[in-house]
Order: structure tokens, then sequence, then C-alpha cells
């Protein structure tokens, strides 16, 4: 339906307001079709509140807009940082484990909204918490709030993080 939609909306071109449009409708237009309206940045903080779900999870097609964010954001390493992190939005769902360890906890509180992991994800976010190198600190400071911020990584988590958090 969306797909249909980007295609009524296109029809005479591109509108010059496609912000205020759903944000699922833009994850089927490129980057590129949106550049006339405002900036690739934009595009992808707008993507980013979208429900990515619209495309399966290894889906060719959501597999592109991670790449041309990372190209748009100039991410050319592994490392996301806050800022990006933000503008990125769900797209971090989509991250391998590598982007996730070598960002430290910059994606912790994102990724705690993502609806499910791949085995490396998983591993590289255990890894993270472990290591306590985190704006949450290390696990044995973490305090009932914290658990409530990262609620969404709780079925990641396994025995040896449980045994050091305080009860």
């Amino acid at each position: 339906q969306l797909s249909c939609l980007v295609k009524v909306v296109t029809l005479h071109g591109i509108p010059k307001d496609l912000d205020s449009y759903p944000e699922d409708l833009l994850l089927f237009l490129s980057p590129s079709d949106y550049a006339a309206t405002g900036s690739c940045r934009q595009y992808f903080a707008n993507i980013g509140r979208a429900n990515l779900d619209v495309l399966q999870r290894e889906s060719s097609q959501r597999k592109q807009l991670l790449l041309e964010a990372l190209e748009c954001l100039n991410i050319s390493s592994t490392q996301v940082n806050n800022e990006n992190a933000e503008i990125l939005g769900s797209l971090v769902c989509d991250l391998g484990g590598e982007y996730i360890r070598n960002s430290g906890g910059n994606l912790l509180k994102r990724l705690s909204q993502c609806d499910s992991f791949l085995p490396d994800q998983e591993e590289a976010i255990r890894s993270v918490i472990s290591s306590g190198n985190t704006t949450f600190g290390p696990l044995e400071t973490w305090s009932a709030f914290t658990l409530s911020e990262l609620s969404g990584l709780i079925p990641v988590f396994d025995h040896s993080i449980f045994q050091k958090i305080p009860k």
C-alpha cells in the first residue's frame, strides 16, 4: 500500500512538503528523490522515526537504506557517535556487531527499542554491557531505573550479567 501511495504522491514529481507525509512513506523513496526538498540527514532522521518493520529485516531495501545512511552521515568506520545514532533512529537495529562493539554505549538506548537481534548483535551487546564502559556505568552500579531504560535488551542478558546487577 505504501509503495502504491508513493507512486501516486510522486506522479507529478516530488512534492515540496514531503516532511508532512508519514515517515513510513519515505521508506519507498530514495535519498536522491528527497534531495529536492531537504538534506539527506533530514531524510534519514525521518526514516529513523519510521516503522522499519514495514520492510523485511534482511531485505535488500533495508540493507540499502542503512548503507546510504552511513554514507550520508560520513560514517566510514564502524564507530557511531551519539548524534549519528540519534539520526539513524531505528536503523541502528540493523547495524552489525562490529558497530555495536566499536560504538561503546552510544547505541544501547536505541538498541533497546529493537524487536529482535541477530546472534552477532546479541554477543556485541553483552560484550559492551559487561565492559562497563557505557554511560550506564558498571553493572554493579545499575539500578531499577537503568534496567527500565534498557528493558528491551534484557532478553539478551546472560547469567554473568544478571549476577553483577544489584538486587
